[in-house]
């Protein structure tokens, strides 16, 4: 080998370990070299040929390339490559760089590898799902079939314990890259309300000049790139866009250094494996892009976030490659410690429907994952399997076989099988990441972009199935995101799935009655519609029909507060007939206004005085609970029989529940309340006094000449009833629970206040050998 890299010091104790046990966990910095240095090392020592595994295609291609020219060949002898679409092995081939998906397809091809001697992992440390699924699978032919089968998993950044440890393997540490990079970061935070890409080329050319030699920068995606790129035209610089849906030659172009110095503006796609020659300085923006998977909305959205510790490692050494070099932060360096530490497995935030096809292949769950796959995020994907015939009862169907050997995922899979002539093409443009355009689809399907009609060629010996239009070979793929149309101007849809999606007004398809959304930005309130198709209500039933079913519903209708009764033709969630159900039975009806009663709350009864008072004496009788939450659990026993009749909130209002509590209390029971909590206090004079209970304590208010002559307090359910005591003019003068002690003590006060005010009136000097009273004296 040429020269020198800090890789080849690990060398001879990786060789060794894999001479002891076959197994190896490699973790080198960015830059030591691991890529090209170890299977070439290995080659020697492998009896068959060794795969290795990159996360990136412009990775796999570059690494090949490499470790081909080291060797004096060309690609495709010794050391080839393998990715979707593209391939360059020959017999003679031992050492293969394929993308992850290719090693999951020979092993359920054929899980004995044969001819196969190692496999490798490759910058293990990105976590993508198809790694993880790679490693678990290779890890199970190996203590199943092939006990002689190397593995070795390289790592950039992670912490090698987990993996270690998941494959009882030993560690094997390189030492760092090879030139020392300085660090710099922001004196500063960028100026409030500057753009991201403002600040990015602001940091460009302080970096050209600040180094020699060519600059990389880090931006989050293709959008952001291309405008950093107009913001930077005339810097001195030739300015290169690097990204995954570039063309080749274009990204090669990014690579290989010319005559010009560059500017290379880059996605995390040059983040590592790459050496991208010349690269003096890094740029890094500090944003990331992450698919992130809402099993609850059953879609990804792409999300934008901030880099975390390890991979803004990752991007600064990318400036020691080949030279000493200078690394740009655009955070302030009190910052660096708030950033996350890694990024976290794909496995946690994808879709797993690809993964849930492979688990159901291969015909077992019981895996070992360095990260178990999240069950909410994995029963979602089950569940989309099944809806598109992959599974039955959990087990994978002929269909689901026939899904798993095509380099799709399972809706656009399913879509080439079933769709007809044709559905390659829409297959070919949904499996690439499509430039901003219209939202109809149309326009996008007349004129693919290249690489979508390159995918399109090599689908296209898998179609299958009958002449379809493009809306029904969509409605195929995503049969949970048919879109209605709601009432009114707003383009608003109810999907099949019972998510909301909406479009701007502008649109083509904004006035389509039925749309087949395939791409939508995720929003939890009301997603927004970026591909679609309109599709009429028969080319809906031709495809779908067989999902489509007569529904008859009562329910409560939140919206109309009352209860709705329909007979509905529907499609999932959206209802492509309805009709009002006249004959919905009675039960059903009176079931749905208690779930009413249970949104509106027990108000939304007509509460009178005195069923107010029967429920406060029930409550102070102990015999039942009648709190909010208890008479809300039991409406179906107490409510329930008084409510037929009523559909409406306005109905409710109108019924007064005392005939229903009485009746729920039973004679039995409302005879222990009326003598625990009686209606009424009876007064020395016979009079009926009633007692309110809606204080913690019963409470009676009377005038105080009314229990003159009253030496023992009155008590309620064995507590002391309160008695406020009211002047002649109804006002409160005194309040006890001892009337005896307020004869005795405070009554002499009042009696002083009030005989002068109220002199008609009798103020015994003796109260307790009074007469009661509710009279006047006469006037003399």
């Amino acid at each position: 080998m040429n020269d020198a890299l800090p890789i080849d010091a690990a060398l001879p104790g990786l060789l060794a370990a894999l001479d002891d046990g076959g197994l190896a966990v490699l973790q080198a910095p960015p830059g030591a070299g691991k890529t090209t240095r170890v299977p070439l090392a290995m080659l020697d020592r492998v009896a068959g040929r060794i795969v290795m595994l990159e996360p990136r295609r412009l990775a796999t291609r570059a690494a090949a390339a490499r470790m081909a020219e080291t060797l004096g060949e060309r690609v495709g002898q010794s050391v080839g490559f393998r990715m979707r679409g593209a391939s360059e092995v020959s017999k003679a081939t031992r050492i293969e760089v394929v993308t992850e998906g290719i090693l999951t397809r020979m092993i359920q091809s054929d899980p004995e590898l044969p001819g196969v001697g190692a496999l490798i992992f490759d910058e293990f440390h990105e976590r993508s799902l198809n790694a993880d699924l790679g490693l678990a699978l290779a890890w199970e032919v190996r203590q199943a079939l092939r006990p002689d089968l190397q593995l070795v998993v390289m790592s950039a950044t992670l912490d090698a314990a987990p993996v270690a440890e998941l494959l009882g393997a030993p560690v094997i540490r390189s030492e760092g890259r090879s030139f020392p990079v300085e660090r710099r970061w922001r004196d500063r935070p960028p100026p409030e309300g500057q753009r991201f890409e403002a600040q990015v080329a602001g940091l460009v050319v302080e970096a050209l000049d600040a180094v020699e030699g060519d600059v990389l920068a880090f931006l989050p995606g293709e959008g952001e790139i291309r405008r950093c790129a107009g913001l930077l035209a005339g810097c001195g610089a030739e300015v290169r866009p690097l990204y995954g849906a570039l063309p080749w030659a274009e990204q090669q172009a990014a690579i290989r250094p010319g005559g010009a110095r560059r500017v290379v503006l880059a996605t995390a796609i040059a983040e590592t494996s790459l050496t991208i020659e010349g690269i003096r300085a890094v740029v890094d923006g500090g944003l990331s892009r992450r698919a992130r998977f809402d099993p609850a909305l059953g879609m990804s959205r792409l999300v934008t976030e901030r880099v975390t510790r390890a991979e803004a490692a990752q991007r600064a050494g990318r400036a020691g490659r080949v030279a000493p070099g200078v690394a740009f932060a655009n955070w302030v360096r009190g910052a660096e410690g708030g950033l996350p530490a890694f990024p976290p497995p794909e496995i946690e935030n994808a879709d797993l429907a690809g993964l849930a096809l492979e688990l159901a292949a291969w015909g077992s769950d019981d895996l070992a994952f360095l990260t178990p796959p999240p069950a909410a995020a994995l029963a979602e994907a089950r569940a989309l399997l099944a809806e598109l015939g992959a599974l039955d009862d959990g087990s994978i169907t002929a269909h689901g076989r026939a899904l798993a050997r095509l380099p799709l995922h399972p809706r656009l899979g399913h879509m080439v099988l079933t769709g007809g002539p044709g559905a390659a093409r829409l297959a070919g443009l949904l499996s690439v990441r499509l430039p901003p355009g219209p939202v109809d689809l149309s326009e996008a399907l007349r004129r693919p972009p290249p690489e979508a009609a390159a995918e399109a060629k090599r689908l296209r010996r898998f179609e299958a199935g009958p002449e379809r239009s493009a809306a029904q070979r969509l409605a195929l793929a995503y049969p949970d995101r048919v879109g209605l149309r709601r009432a009114g101007d707003a383009p608003r849809w109810l999907l099949s799935n019972g998510k909301g999606a909406r479009m701007e007004t502008g649109e083509a398809l904004a006035a389509a009655r039925l749309i087949v959304a395939s791409d939508l930005d995720g929003d939890r309130t009301e997603a927004r519609v970026r591909r679609a198709l309109s599709i009429s209500e028969a080319e809906l039933r031709a495809v779908l029909g067989e999902r489509i079913r007569w529904v008859e519903e009562v329910a409560w209708s939140d919206r109309h507060r009352r209860v709705e009764a329909r007979r509905q033709e529907r499609l999932g969630a959206i209802a492509l007939d309805d009709r009002p159900w006249r004959e919905a039975p009675a039960a059903a009806v009176t079931a749905a206004l208690m779930a009413g009663v249970r949104a509106l709350g027990l108000g939304a009864l007509g509460w009178t005085k005195r069923s107010r008072l029967l429920r406060a004496r029930i409550a102070a009788s102990g015999l039942r609970d009648v709190s909010d939450t208890a008479l809300l659990d039991a409406l179906e026993e107490w409510l329930a029989p008084f409510a037929d009749g009523i559909r409406d909130a306005d109905g409710l209002g109108r019924l007064d529940p005392f005939d229903a509590l009485e009746a729920w209390i039973g004679w039995d029971g409302m005879r222990a309340v009326n003598e625990a909590a009686p209606a009424h206090y009876r007064t020395p004079l016979g009079r009926k006094v009633p007692i309110d209970y809606a204080p913690e304590t019963p409470t009676v208010s009377l005038r105080l000449q009314e229990v003159l002559g009253e030496t023992r307090h009155p008590v309620v359910g064995g507590v002391p009833l309160r008695m406020e005591l009211l002047s002649p003019a109804q006002r409160p003068i005194a309040i006890t629970q001892d009337l005896p002690g307020f004869w005795a003590g405070a009554y002499a006060d009042v009696r002083r206040d009030m005989r002068g005010q109220y002199p008609r009136h009798p103020w015994p000097e003796d109260p307790t050998q009074a007469e009661p009273t509710t009279r006047a004296k006469r006037r003399s």
